[in-house]
């Protein structure tokens, strides 16, 4: 499972490079593609930066944590850290929606990832606990 989780976490740090590449460019992005779906005026966006980090940034920083935390099998750490990754995603998709009223595709690719990362690590959280039971 810990394979899986990496993987995902890899593809996530792929998107949030993607987005993070829109964020510093000005010109037209592939995934402008109507009104309603346009990275740029996500990532352009005064919610497009926390602490003066670009969350693209942060994106990229905390997959490649939550990917080394299940290589180092420390799935409860794991698992703590894929929540707040979550907890963010929910966040961000609150502000896409009812704030800007504009989706960015990287944005909802990384939130699909964060999901499936959520359900492999408490997957994973399960199966362990069944095996360490037997």
């Amino acid at each position: 499972m810990r394979y899986l989780i990496l993987i995902l976490a890899l593809a996530g740090a792929i998107v949030s490079t993607l987005a993070l590449r829109v964020h510093y460019t000005t010109g037209t992005e592939p995934c402008d593609i109507n009104a309603k779906w346009d990275c740029g005026i996500v990532n352009h966006s005064s919610y497009s930066m926390l602490f003066g980090l670009p969350v693209a940034a942060i994106g990229i920083g905390g997959y490649l944590a939550i990917g080394a935390l299940a290589m180092m099998r420390r799935r409860w750490l794991m698992m703590a850290a894929t929540l707040v990754g979550l907890g963010f995603a929910l966040y961000l998709s609150h502000v896409e929606k009812d704030i800007l009223e504009v989706w960015c595709l990287y944005c909802v690719g990384s939130q699909i990832l964060i999901v499936l990362i959520t359900l492999s690590g408490a997957a994973w959280l399960v199966m362990a606990r069944k095996k360490a039971q037997a």
